[in-house]
């Protein structure tokens, strides 16, 4: 269940309102792609991920461990945002429009809003973004073309919070994908105390070094760290 205000209709979203709106609990979204207007989300059940509850399966930990994807942080985020509002089959629709598509490449262009990307042979084919405030990361939306590129990304998204000392994984929503790796639900004020705590530290979000190759083992260890 979600509380939502009217529509946005001003033509640009600030980078600044947009950091004031998240440091707030709440976060844009559109109808659709095509729609022009973005409203305000503010859910009254709030899905986050324990970053020291990670559920990791044998086989997901073994494909992270076989480096069959190679991991960049931050190298292609316009693709990666892009490659989430795409249309699939099993999501005909995304709540990704382009004021949102616009406004968090302004974010990343600032050093607020982050990828983590999975490649292999040259080819974009997974990953994730989000926004990082404080030592709260909201994740906003992911992507794969080929299988487990998305989870392999999120494991190691997970294993660059836990080192770099951040204390809230926001996933806005829980689905039954992300219930798999240990996403719970709390109510809005206990999201609300959450997010202000973690908002009065600081998260390092190069824990490993901009252009660093962090391997599987390495995300590993960090997860289990």
């Amino acid at each position: 269940m979600k509380a939502r205000s009217a529509p946005v209709l001003s033509p640009v979203i600030t980078p600044e309102i947009m950091l004031r709106a998240y440091a707030a609990g709440i976060f844009p979204m559109a109808e659709t792609a095509d729609d022009p207007n973005l409203f305000w989300v503010e859910p009254e059940i709030r899905g986050v991920m324990p970053l020291d509850g990670f559920h990791l399966g044998t086989r997901l930990a073994r494909t992270v461990r076989s480096d069959r994807f190679e991991i960049r942080v931050d190298s292609d985020f316009a693709g990666v945002i892009a490659a989430c509002a795409e249309e699939r089959p099993d999501r005909p629709e995304t709540w990704i429009n382009s004021r949102i598509r616009e406004s968090f490449v302004e974010l990343h262009r600032l050093g607020h809003a982050h990828s983590v990307e999975c490649w292999r042979e040259g080819r974009l084919v997974g990953g994730l973004y989000g926004l990082s405030l404080g030592a709260a990361f909201f994740g906003e939306s992911m992507f794969h073309r080929e299988t487990d590129a998305s989870k392999v990304a999120l494991a190691h998204l997970v294993a660059r919070l836990r080192r770099g000392g951040y204390r809230l994984l926001d996933t806005q929503f829980q689905t039954s994908h992300l219930a798999r790796f240990g996403t719970v639900e709390i109510p809005r004020d206990d999201y609300r105390a959450r997010l202000e705590e973690a908002l009065e530290h600081t998260g390092t979000w190069l824990s490993w070094p901009a252009g660093t190759v962090v391997s599987g083992e390495e995300a590993l260890a960090a997860l289990q760290g």
